[in-house]
């Protein structure tokens, strides 16, 4: 290796490490921060705290102890409506995908260019249609609130995750579904045993980012949740903001870092899956 190929090889790596650096300083700051003390998040534009306050996580947790809750509620919350999501992106939009992908039907190319279509519509945009359609329905409150915010999930409504799937059975050659049919299979067993396993990629995928979005959503879970108890962790965070404005800033990056941990691991353990999907999934001649 000669000095100017080594040279190049630094200034890579320290523009790397730069990159890296600035990308994760918003996440050690507020780690450093939920250390912190009321005064000294204010005072102290320093990463890691000059005296410690593991105190915080404790308050955070119990913050909310006047509705006799506390935040591991907020998670159990959150948790629910998060698997009712993939669970309903990962049926609906596999199935919705299938018919769009490989059966033929009158309106196919209509119906996936509205699909498409629906992508351009910002979702704040159909925040008050959908309030109103849901609460004439009768979905809008009642002892499960979450109703609005899973059902759409099950009725393949996320055409990002349709057109997804789409694009990916698209390169499953087509003579396994001959093969299929030779076999004896009707459309659902090519469905069950051919696209289905080869599928697992895109699931997982779908699984990612459902979970992550609405493990992050705040407006949607704002609008259709009012229950102190039935609030979910971005809302309950939102609640150590009291009415005269003020923060309880400690416990409250305590509990954001908290919240970070199911999406950390969620993502992991899916990466690993992901992964074995794409190298187990090869087709072999």
């Amino acid at each position: 290796m000669t000095a100017v190929n080594a040279a190049k090889q630094g200034l890579r790596l320290l523009v790397i490490l730069a990159v890296l650096a600035l990308i994760l300083y918003p996440l050690a700051w507020m780690v450093g921060s939920s250390f912190k003390s009321q005064e000294e998040v204010l005072s102290n534009v320093s990463v890691w705290p000059e005296h410690w306050t593991p105190g915080n996580y404790p308050e955070g947790w119990t913050h909310f102890k006047s509705a006799a809750v506390t935040f591991g509620r907020f998670f159990m919350n959150s948790a629910l409506v998060a698997v009712l999501v993939v669970i309903g992106n990962g049926v609906s939009c596999l199935l919705a995908a299938y018919a769009f992908a490989r059966l033929r039907f009158r309106g196919r190319k209509l119906w996936f260019a509205v699909m498409i279509g629906t992508l351009l519509l910002p979702g704040h945009v159909l925040i008050v249609p959908q309030f109103i359609l849901f609460r004439q329905l009768g979905l809008v409150g009642g002892d499960f609130p979450y109703l609005p915010l899973v059902v759409p999930h099950f009725l393949a409504t996320e055409a990002f995750f349709v057109f997804l799937m789409v694009q990916f059975m698209r390169g499953i050659p087509r003579e396994l579904d001959e093969a299929a049919k030779i076999d004896g299979c009707s459309p659902i067993g090519v469905f069950r045993s051919v696209i289905f396993p080869l599928s697992r990629p895109a699931l997982v995928t779908t699984a990612i980012f459902s979970f992550i979005w609405t493990w992050n959503d705040f407006f949607r879970q704002l609008v259709y949740v009012s229950q102190t108890e039935r609030n979910t962790v971005p809302v309950a965070l939102r609640a150590f903001i009291d009415s005269s404005g003020q923060v309880t800033v400690g416990p409250m990056f305590a509990m954001s870092v908290l919240s970070l941990v199911p999406v950390f691991l969620f993502f992991l353990a899916f990466q690993r899956m992901l992964v074995e999907g794409i190298n187990t999934s090869g087709l072999k001649g």
